[in-house]
């Protein structure tokens, strides 16, 4: 009968109460992906309006995604104690708020410390927004639901950008993060009315690990403000190692309370292997995300919205080699298809070392296209290997220590080559496409650094796997 119903399930149409909390879903998930790109294109408006340093305005970015990395572990934790529905309208609210406090700074620090909190929220956004949509149908269905959910992913790298541009162009970078108000408000009123209550499943049960939330968050942010900081920040940076030393020796040693990381995951070699690949090509995507806009407007002198328009070449690389990428991992396995997808993005990386202040505009979008099909190549067979032969029970853990570390990895991406940029723009002054040019031999460092992880992905195929008894 079970077969019989999954079946049936798997055909049918999903149901318009499941297809109309979709939308509702999406409403509410489109606001913190999107926000996340537009900002993008706006770190060279805030080092003017500022008048700050690279180093200082990319914390714009990174203390946004040290709140996300931050709040995953806890979501889940959360979630059990005080049920979906209760805290997917917390996560809007915080969202909404942080916004508007964003669109309101007066001074970097206030920006910085008001994107934590916005933070706080787009980062129990999207595992909530996965856990309210599973929750809704039944297993033979859930492939469709995870593709709507996935949806603003999608969507946000292409029309970030532009909409920041756009914005940015015929107004004030505040409408950046006022443009969000109204979404988060509408979303929180079709919340409200659509997204069933449900109860806490963890009463008296398992908590939030509250020590190991108050060590892992000043650890990431000490830890990425050395790195940003260089040697003058070097006590900080050991400090930040230090706290992280003490996180994982008591998650490791930990029994009353369940730990915010399952860190004895990574003694499976395919999820450490995973892990590691995810943290490294994070922090070179991540790195391209901010170096290529800063490019465009601090040297060529573009517009916000131009910049815009000439990232979507990257966006396309990945849209286009996403259902090929998945065909052939089923077929010849992870490995293969990793190893293809760095030496593209090592080429890509190679013409952006290149680059000068008049370098063809069709040869940087090229070499975007080739980036974004090589960040396909990596992300889907990575994503699939991490969970290979991991016990059910292990998979919630799994997926929380994954987005942890990939956001992990931009943050500290996003510092360490804002430091490196600021370094080279002060060593040539009157030729900072130069300054540009080394940055990116960083960046084709470390993503020459990948292939060490990718060699020890399991090699073995699909079809070999289903076939072992």
């Amino acid at each position: 009968m079970a077969d019989t119903t999954t079946g049936t399930s798997a055909t049918a149409r999903l149901d318009p109460d499941v297809r109309k909390l979709g939308i509702v879903i999406v409403v509410g998930a489109v606001t913190a992906t999107l926000d996340m790109t537009m900002v993008a294109v706006v770190l060279a408006d805030l080092t003017r309006a500022f008048r700050a340093p690279v180093t200082t305005v990319q914390w714009v970015s990174t203390a946004y995604l040290l709140a996300i990395a931050t709040v995953i572990p806890a979501t889940g934790r959360l979630v059990e104690r005080f049920g979906t529905r209760a805290m997917w309208l917390f996560a809007l609210s915080a969202f909404l708020v942080g916004s508007a406090l964003c669109g309101l700074a007066w001074s970097v620090g206030s920006l910085i410390a008001f994107r934590a909190l916005q933070g706080v929220g787009g980062g129990m956004i999207v595992p909530l927004s996965i856990m309210i949509m599973i929750r809704a149908v039944e297993p033979g269905q859930r492939g469709r639901v995870m593709a709507l959910v996935a949806m603003p992913a999608q969507v946000a790298p292409i029309m970030g950008p532009l909409i920041g541009g756009m914005i940015v162009d015929s107004g004030s970078w505040r409408w950046i993060f006022y443009v969000n108000v109204p979404i988060c408000l509408f979303a929180l009123v079709l919340a409200w009315r659509r997204i069933p209550g449900d109860a806490p499943s963890a009463a008296g049960g398992r908590w939030l690990d509250v020590t190991g939330l108050a060590l892992l968050a000043p650890a990431l942010a000490l830890t990425d403000y050395g790195l940003s900081a260089g040697a003058r920040r070097l006590p900080l940076l050991a400090g930040g190692i230090v706290l992280l030393a003490v996180f994982t020796a008591r998650s490791l040693r930990s029994r009353d309370v369940a730990p915010l990381l399952n860190l004895r995951l990574f003694t499976h070699r395919p999820f450490s292997a995973a892990s590691m690949l995810n943290f490294l090509s994070r922090l070179s995507i991540f790195g391209v995300v901010i170096l290529v806009p800063l490019y465009f407007q601090e040297v060529r002198g573009y517009s916000a919205l131009r910049a815009g328009l000439l990232l979507a070449p990257q966006s396309l690389g990945t849209a286009l080699a996403l259902p090929y990428v998945g065909r052939l991992t089923d077929r010849i396995g992870a490995r293969p298809v990793v190893l293809a997808g760095i030496a593209l993005s090592m080429l890509s990386a190679l013409t952006f070392t290149q680059v000068n202040a008049h370098t063809n505009e069709v040869v940087i979008g090229v070499a975007l296209l080739v980036w974004g099909t090589g960040v396909a190549a990596v992300a889907v067979p990575v994503s699939a290997a991490a969970y290979e032969e991991l016990a059910p029970t292990d998979i919630p853990g799994a997926t929380s220590a994954i987005m942890t570390v990939q956001t992990v990895g931009a943050s500290v991406g996003a510092a360490t080559l804002a430091a490196i940029l600021q370094s080279r723009l002060a060593h040539h002054r009157d030729a900072p496409a130069t300054a540009f040019a080394d940055t990116f031999w960083w960046v084709l460092g470390f993503t020459a650094l990948t292939l060490i992880p990718a060699l020890l992905l399991p090699l073995r195929r699909a079809a070999a796997v289903q076939a072992r008894p």
